[in-house]
């Protein structure tokens, strides 16, 4: 669906959207692929690698609403992946968070129904169910408007739909990287916050792929939701260091001892496919009449029970710390 089309991605030069356009480029042979970031220097430094004749590269911020709506033009889809991600700067910083992930959500929408996008996907967090930090409000609020959107586009055929997954293994900022860092610098401890946290863990490629699959899933809507694996945070720094010890260190301001991405609130409106689950919005669109339980790929899904919650500490699948180990090998360093 997207050869010979024009893709957008914000914040394209962070882990996701390098590896986006990766993926992309070898899957497709698209007219158009515009990158959206602030960062000149990892713009310059993308396009080392990222050079085919179809990449354009915008700098810009999604606080800027008329950049966005010239950057958009002649867009037929868009991903939205800027955002402010880190817990406790977002705690610290709370009006740039807002102004970024909030605002900056609004302004993508209205660049995109002007400009008569196609279809938007918005990548959400774990965090932004029940959230209890300011970072997940912020992208709670972010996904109820992209959700409402389908309502403001109207007759206008622009859709929008949500992405929602957990941890990326490898992606800047995250855990790993981390303790990469502190076991290459001869670390003799591992910090561990909490010994009974848990996550969901998800690898770049399937992020990518549950995202590009999403485009041709979508009504316009829905929240995504994959069925990922979870794991406990001991078991990965002992995947990925046996020989050192732990050293408990605290839970940090807004983090949660588990994640959640269904909280039981959503589960009259979740279905379950194959692989993933879709949350069906709760308002009524007035030009769009769909069943959701059958995707655009013809994939049928089917009400989860009332008591239905997807968290990563009840989660069926967990990684063992040989599988973590195995999987950590394979990631980029």
């Amino acid at each position: 669906m997207f050869n010979g089309k024009s893709i957008f991605i914000s914040g394209g030069t962070g882990s996701f959207g390098r590896n986006f356009i990766r993926r992309l480029l070898e899957q497709y042979q698209p007219r158009r692929v515009v990158v959206f970031s602030r960062d000149e220097l990892k713009q310059y430094e993308m396009q080392q690698t990222f050079n085919a004749p179809c990449m354009r590269y915008f700098l810009g911020d999604v606080r800027d609403a008329e950049r966005l709506r010239l950057a958009m033009r002649g867009i037929d889809f868009v991903v939205h992946a800027a955002a402010l991600k880190q817990v406790p700067a977002a705690e610290y910083n709370p009006t740039e968070c807002i102004r970024t992930n909030v605002n900056g959500a609004e302004n993508i929408i209205a660049a995109a129904i002007d400009n008569g996008v196609q279809k938007v996907v918005a990548l959400s967090t774990d965090k932004a169910a029940s959230p209890i930090n300011l970072y997940g409000a912020t992208k709670l609020l972010s996904d109820k408007l992209f959700v409402a959107a389908n309502n403001i586009a109207g007759e206008q055929a622009t859709r929008f739909a949500v992405v929602r997954y957990g941890n990326v293994a490898g992606s800047r900022g995250s855990v790993v990287p981390f303790f990469s860092k502190l076991i290459a610098e001869g670390a003799r401890e591992l910090p561990i916050t909490d010994e009974r946290m848990t996550r969901f863990w998800i690898t770049l490629d399937h992020g990518v792929q549950f995202v590009l699959d999403s485009f041709a899933r979508m009504h316009g809507g829905e929240v995504f939701v994959p069925k990922i694996p979870s794991i406990r945070i001991v078991d990965l720094a002992s995947g990925m260091a046996a020989h050192l010890p732990h050293k408990h260190v605290g839970i940090r301001p807004g983090e949660k001892l588990h994640e959640l991405m269904v909280p039981l609130d959503d589960a009259r409106m979740t279905l379950e496919f194959a692989d993933h689950y879709t949350i069906q919005p709760s308002i009524r669109f007035t030009s769009v009449d769909v069943d959701f339980a059958v995707d655009g790929l013809g994939e049928q899904g089917k009400a989860v029970g009332e008591d239905f919650e997807y968290r990563s500490d009840t989660n069926p699948e967990f990684l063992n710390v040989m599988q973590i180990a195995d999987l950590h090998a394979g990631l980029p360093v």
